[in-house]
């Protein structure tokens, strides 16, 4: 989804796309040419995407202006040999220019799976701890229609009332005692639910009143952590 909503913008180079996914995306920050162009290459063979390759640039011509005297055609006539010899020689530079200047461009089946997966409302039910899921969708969210980006917000919501529930359940209960420096990685863990989820709020509070009519679901107000 991350390449298809890259490609969305603008054509890109296979190394523009891995510079783009690994600087606008923390949570890709390792992606490696090797996961790359294998998803590129399932991508293309699917027809969501297809690789364009610029026409390689012919060398400048050299302009010999022609004097009149048979000297001056002898020189004019030599500098023409030479630019010919010197053409012949560079079809290995100009094969490897023309490599990296291959494109990725999102087709018409690009365009519609990016948006049945960016909007797939069960993309993240299961998301991992660190809401992977959440944070590549919410990037493209523009793309989404409103509604669909406060179900996403409020569906992020709940699952992360839920982790804080479970992680103030064990602090209370442990199953052995903790120690202090178990303890306060078990407050942070919580104060990090609690600032995430205040950015939520804020972004569900946005939405809500960028809509004219003010629909929305009404969530119920955090509650407070022990």
């Amino acid at each position: 989804m991350a390449i298809l909503g890259l490609l969305k913008r603008q054509p890109m180079h296979g190394y523009d796309l891995r510079k783009r996914l690994r600087s606008d995306f923390g949570l890709l920050s390792s992606l490696s040419f090797g996961s790359l162009y294998p998803a590129l290459a399932r991508l293309e063979h699917d027809g969501a995407v297809r690789e364009l390759t610029a026409a390689p640039e012919a060398p400048p011509a050299e302009v010999v202006a022609f004097t009149g005297s048979m000297a001056g055609e002898r020189a004019a006539f030599r500098a023409r040999l030479a630019a010919r010899s010197s053409a012949v020689t560079r079809p290995t530079r100009t094969t490897a220019t023309s490599r990296t200047r291959k494109v990725y461009e999102l087709t018409p089946s690009g365009e519609e799976l990016f948006e049945r997966l960016l909007g797939d409302d069960g993309a993240d039910s299961s998301d991992g701890k660190d809401g992977k899921a959440f944070a590549l969708r919410w990037a493209f969210a523009r793309h989404l229609a409103p509604e669909a980006r406060l179900r996403l917000l409020e569906r992020r919501r709940r699952q992360l009332e839920d982790r804080r529930v479970a992680i103030v359940r064990s602090a209370d209960s442990p199953p052995r005692p903790l120690d202090r420096f178990e303890r306060s990685l078990v407050e942070h863990s919580s104060a990090t639910i609690a600032f995430e989820l205040d950015w939520i709020d804020h972004l569900i509070t946005a939405e809500r009143a960028a809509r004219p009519d003010g629909v929305g679901e009404q969530q119920e107000p955090a509650a407070e952590v022990s």
